[in-house]
């Protein structure tokens, strides 16, 4: 059995628990929005034709801002499409994802749909085929109350009120040669700094998002980082991270380590913007919007899913539908304890995506909608998570993995909310083999409170929910803990999730 010792103090804190932090992604890909959020006459249908039993879903994973409409999608994508009479919208093909956009639902159908599910837009503009002029006229549609050509025209639309969207993407992923209208850093640079500095004069109080690397992997990783905040570093908010893990090969030992891996990224690129700050004597700093993560089976896409046939375009056609595992969950679990560790630097986040495509939530056109397995860790962190993150002290048993190194055996955060006395520890066991012991310090957080635990965990590290067993894989009670003066004891199964309260 492995070991682990932590110890917990509330007067050591890494920075507040940002909402943010427990942001997704929303993008016209596969049946993410067409049977996914929304379907008109599916038995739990509104007047909008938003799926109620996904709404119900979407506001127990406890989700914040939403990013939307993408992704590679954006760099095609002309918002004016999406708006307007719908028998009016055009029928379009997306070269992002080889598919065919109705644009039934766009812009202000998603506004409708966000303030149901009790979460903020967050929105990208189209920096690959597009430009300044058609950010500045969606800015203007989107958030001048009225009076003008373009904010009257979403009067009209059935939208009185502006959408006041806040947080703005400066396009997606331009660093990467699939997307329509790559450039190099220096002329993504010029145009993301142009934009901003358009936008700003609009509305100064905007936030707004460079694109960083769309992966740590990019051959350009660092060097594109530095060349764009070198333009845009007094013109926005923050910059970028994306990051996406499976499996490969069979090699479970560091696919459960992918969380050494988010970190080591997370800190190279606070580097890289720090760098960067300094180099421009600036006393301004700039912080990271992690705006795509998660487990992604892309090798799978690459060989198995991607449309072959040049002249065949289907409508909502079944995309990166991956049915995750324990192991899986573990692994996101480690993801979002990653976010979490760096939460004075990553202070906005969106898991992508949000349903059916590599998604917490999944739906069958028609029928039921359920949660996959790493639906949970993202649940009961959003939840549980408040106050501010405790900078922990971990000692554990460590592993050997082939990919990223000796890693620790357990991993952990924990948040602390003063004002409540409320406290959450989470945890994963990355072993493979082996159980572990850990031993938390508590000191006087636990005085005169109680103390529970969850576990997500199976015998069959690869056992995951479907439509025919939605509830094969939940987080049980974890009954083997003890407290004694202040110390806390649990067994954590191996490749496991755990959740301790302290309330």
């Amino acid at each position: 059995m492995a070991h682990a010792h932590i110890d917990l103090d509330p007067r050591f804190t890494i920075g507040p628990v940002q909402r943010r932090l427990f942001g997704s992604f929303v993008e016209h890909l596969g049946r993410c929005v067409y049977t996914g959020i929304y379907e008109p006459g599916h038995p739990t249908a509104d007047e909008d034709g938003f799926r109620g039993d996904v709404l119900e879903l979407v506001k127990e994973l406890g989700v914040s801002a939403i990013r939307y409409p993408g992704g590679n999608f954006v760099s095609g994508y002309r918002w004016e499409d999406g708006v307007g009479p719908k028998e009016e919208r055009p029928r379009r093909v997306d070269l992002a994802w080889h598919s065919l956009e109705t644009n039934e639902f766009g812009l202000d159908e998603f506004a409708r749909w966000a303030d149901k599910a009790g979460s903020e837009v967050m929105y990208a503009v189209n920096l690959g085929t597009r430009g300044v002029q058609e950010a500045l006229d969606v800015l203007e549609y989107s958030n001048i109350k009225e009076g003008t050509t373009l904010s009257d025209q979403r009067v009209a639309n059935g939208a009185p009120e502006p959408h006041n969207i806040r947080m703005w993407c400066l396009g997606n992923e331009m660093d990467g040669p699939w997307q329509l209208g790559h450039v190099s850093a220096d002329d993504y640079g010029k145009i993301a700094a142009k934009t901003a500095s358009a936008m700003r004069q609009m509305d100064p109080t905007l936030e707004l998002v460079a694109c960083g690397s769309s992966k740590p992997i990019m051959p350009t990783f660092a060097e594109w980082e530095r060349v764009v905040l070198h333009h845009t570093y007094q013109h926005v908010d923050y910059i970028s991270a994306h990051a996406y893990y499976e499996e490969l090969d069979g090699d479970l030992d560091s696919f459960l380590a992918s969380g050494a891996n988010m970190d080591e990224f997370i800190e190279s690129l606070v580097a890289t913007i720090d760098h960067v700050k300094a180099a421009l004597k600036s006393d301004k700093t700039i912080n990271i919007s992690f705006d795509e993560w998660n487990v992604w089976y892309n090798k799978r896409w690459h060989t198995e899913d991607k449309p072959r046939n040049a002249t065949d375009w289907h409508y909502a056609p079944r995309l990166l539908e991956d049915q995750y595992s324990v192991a899986d969950a573990v692994v996101f679990g480690s993801l979002l304890i990653s976010l979490l560790k760096h939460a004075d630097r990553v202070t906005s986040a969106s898991l992508a995506q949000l349903v059916n495509v590599i998604a917490p939530i999944m739906t069958e056109p028609g029928g039921a909608a359920w949660r996959q397995t790493i639906f949970y860790p993202f649940a009961e962190a959003s939840r549980l998570a408040t106050g501010e993150v405790l900078r922990l002290n971990l000692s554990s048993d460590t592993y050997e993995t082939e990919k990223y190194g000796t890693v620790n055996r357990v991993d952990a955060i924990a948040t602390h909310d003063a004002e409540t006395g409320a406290a959450a520890v989470f945890l994963v066991n990355r072993g493979a083999d082996e159980s572990a012991t850990v031993t938390i310090d508590l000191g006087a957080l636990v005085d005169g409170k109680s103390v529970t635990a969850t576990t997500l965990t199976d015998d069959d590290v690869y056992a995951s929910n479907s439509l025919e067993a939605p509830e094969r894989v939940v987080p049980r009670a974890n009954e083997e803990l003890t407290v004694e003066d202040g110390r806390l004891t649990i067994t954590l199964p191996a490749v496991s999730w755990t959740t301790l309260t302290i309330s």
